[in-house]
């Protein structure tokens, strides 16, 4: 019996694809460069903003900004402004410690990193973990500004606990942290680490390219990542483990579900990966910017019609997915669930309303949405806050407000939201998919 639901969960295409995708994504950088990866095997063609497009019906393409956001569509066999636009968004950056500008410390014979909080972090969850380096190094090559990913991809930093020796109380009286003083990661023994953050960068970057020496170095987006792989477990393997699953394991639905399309359709099919949203979507890459009404604006008017009145009926015949993981009921805390909306893992996508607009979801965009997931043969989970706590929001809300687009929150449930290490259910992961599938059918 473990064996066959091994197979049916652990073993399935999209469940090791998920792993995959997560495994390769320790940042947002990489997480693009993951998708845009997979998007080029499948025959989409890399669009740059800068550049005239040429756009046909069915055309596949995709554009990234700054390296962190990406939106990839199909064309559609008719105009925008005829059949709209059929979109999943999402986001791929995940809370977690990022390096400061000047961060070398040493302190009491250690060699340390000073880091900055980005998002809401779980702080606990990231002592005694195996930390590693990744993001985008940029650098100075005969004077031009070129960027480089990397990624240590080995245990190399730690933040050590302090033993409950001096610390008797913590058990009772819980644990207490210090962005600041507290959560600076250990690089190593100071008399044994000589070389400069931009000397380890510059190796790294030699070792798998072309040289770059430490004073090439201008800058760079470094995150810590914990080394552990994303890994399947259980009873009978009905669970998933990993980083980042809030909410890249959202990206690759959406993504996915674009590569599946083998069919022809009159709406535009579009997969929206924003950068920056925990921490507002505010910035030239997130919800909060143009980027997608810019993306559809071209598409829209590369069919001929009147660019302005063509994009605002675009919108009114548009529709938005946005997809982004929900909180499970926890069995040790299910007094912090209202009792008639406590989403359950493994069974299925979670219909995510709020009163106040923390979600886009209405009573209309809900039926929408029921309709493609019974197409889907999947049940549908809801979930409300319950009222004396406040609610989280997603892109959706900020999405809606900037395009006027018809819109609904969904997500896959989730435990440990928000920690180093979440942890989902296997058998979700193509419930999702199979929404998704029949929207973009």
């Amino acid at each position: 019996m473990a064996f066959d639901t091994f197979t049916l969960y652990a073993m399935a295409d999209n469940l090791q694809s998920l792993l995959g995708f997560l495994d390769a994504s320790p940042t947002p950088f990489h997480a693009v460069g993951e998708a845009t990866r997979r998007l080029l095997a499948a025959g989409f063609s890399e669009l740059n903003e800068a550049d005239v497009w040429s756009l046909a019906p069915g055309g596949r393409h995709f554009v990234t900004r700054n390296g962190t956001s990406l939106i990839a569509f199909i064309c559609g066999s008719q105009p925008p402004a005829e059949s709209g636009c059929l979109i999943v968004g999402a986001h791929t950056d995940s809370p977690n410690l990022r390096i400061k500008p000047l961060p070398e410390l040493s302190r009491h014979g250690y060699r340390q990193l000073g880091v900055e909080v980005y998002g809401g972090v779980l702080l606990s969850t990231w002592l005694d973990r195996d930390l590693s380096l990744a993001g985008r190094v940029t650098f100075d090559r005969n004077g031009k500004i070129e960027t480089r990913l990397v990624d240590f991809g080995r245990s190399l930093l730690r933040i050590p606990n302090l033993a409950i020796h001096l610390n008797r109380t913590v058990n009772s009286e819980g644990l207490l942290l210090n962005a600041q003083t507290h959560m600076a990661p250990i690089l190593g023994l100071a008399e044994h680490n000589s070389q400069s953050l931009n000397q380890l960068l510059a190796e790294r970057l030699t070792s798998g390219g072309e040289a770059v020496s430490a004073d090439q170095i201008l800058g760079w987006d470094l995150s810590l990542y914990d080394v552990q792989k994303a890994s399947v477990s259980g009873l009978y393997y009905e669970f998933i483990h990993s980083a980042r699953l809030d909410n890249l394991a959202s990206c690759f639905a959406g993504l996915q579900a674009l590569l599946d399309v083998k069919s022809a359709h009159a709406a535009t099919r579009c997969v929206v990966l924003y950068d920056h949203e925990e921490v507002g979507s505010r910035s030239a890459q997130g919800a909060c910017s143009p980027l997608l009404r810019q993306l559809l604006g071209r598409v829209a008017e590369s069919y001929g019609n009147n660019t302005q009145e063509a994009f605002a009926r675009a919108m009114a015949r548009s529709f938005l997915i946005s997809a982004d993981m929900a909180h499970a009921i926890h069995p040790n805390y299910s007094d912090k669930h209202e009792p008639n909306h406590s989403p359950v893992l493994g069974k299925g996508p979670v219909l995510k309303l709020n009163v106040n607009q923390s979600y886009a979801s209405d009573g209309l965009t809900l039926a929408r949405l029921e309709q493609w997931a019974r197409r889907a043969e999947v049940s549908l989970q809801r979930y409300v806050v319950r009222s004396d706590l406040p609610c989280g929001s997603t892109i959706g809300p900020l999405t809606a407000a900037e395009l006027g687009i018809a819109t609904v929150d969904v997500g896959s449930p989730l435990l440990a939201m928000h920690s180093i290490r979440e942890m989902a259910a296997a058998a979700d992961v193509d419930l999702l998919a199979r929404v998704l599938n029949a929207y973009f059918a």
